[in-house]
């Protein structure tokens, strides 16, 4: 069987709800941790979706569409406020 892993190394999904004010206590807040979990994040989605032998556009379209995301966050309130305007 498999031993028991520490809360501490838990993955998110891995976490019970109850366990997760203890989980959260836990994490590094720190700015070094902060940027280590952004690391790690950013390999693991390079190693799964862009640093593989037969690659598709999957990694590259979820790029894009975020990118997409974003942008459209960033320009609403223009938006917002062209759409209020009456052009007469």
């Amino acid at each position: 069987l498999c031993a028991a892993v520490p809360l501490k190394d838990m993955k998110l999904l891995d976490v019970k709800l109850g366990q997760l004010p203890t989980w959260l206590a836990m994490l590094d807040f720190t700015p070094g941790g902060i940027v280590g979990a952004l690391r790690r994040g950013y390999d693991r989605y390079y190693n799964k979706y862009i640093n593989v032998k037969k690659g598709g556009l999957g990694g590259i379209s979820m790029v894009l569409a975020g990118y997409v995301v974003v942008s459209y966050i960033w320009s609403y309130s223009h938006l917002k406020h062209d759409r209020h305007r009456k052009y007469h």
